[in-house]
């Protein structure tokens, strides 16, 4: 089990089970969530052309701001349309 602190609320840390890394990129389709900080944008740029040589389909999203939470119809875009997601984190 993993604890996992939400920085909008750590009064109740949030334990859930880690899910298994697939053994290849194969055949996924691998989300990439630019949270709109600065420069996240080039760490994604190059992470796609990798995830693309190892056999995925890539689509890019954008948060608004990084200061809140991605809105629900984003979360929810990206959870039925990809089987992967990473998260830009940059500055």
């Amino acid at each position: 089990m993993t604890t996992v602190l939400d920085p909008t609320s750590e009064r109740r840390p949030a334990t859930r089970q880690r899910l298994d890394r697939p053994g290849s990129l194969e055949g996924h389709v691998v989300a990439l969530l630019d949270i709109s900080k600065p420069r996240g944008d080039v760490f994604l740029d190059e992470l796609e052309r990798i995830i693309i040589e190892r056999g995925a389909n890539v689509r890019r999203y954008r948060k608004p701001t990084f200061t809140k939470p991605a809105p629900v119809d984003l979360r929810h875009e990206i959870a039925t349309q990809c089987t992967l997601v990473i998260e830009a984190l940059a500055d």
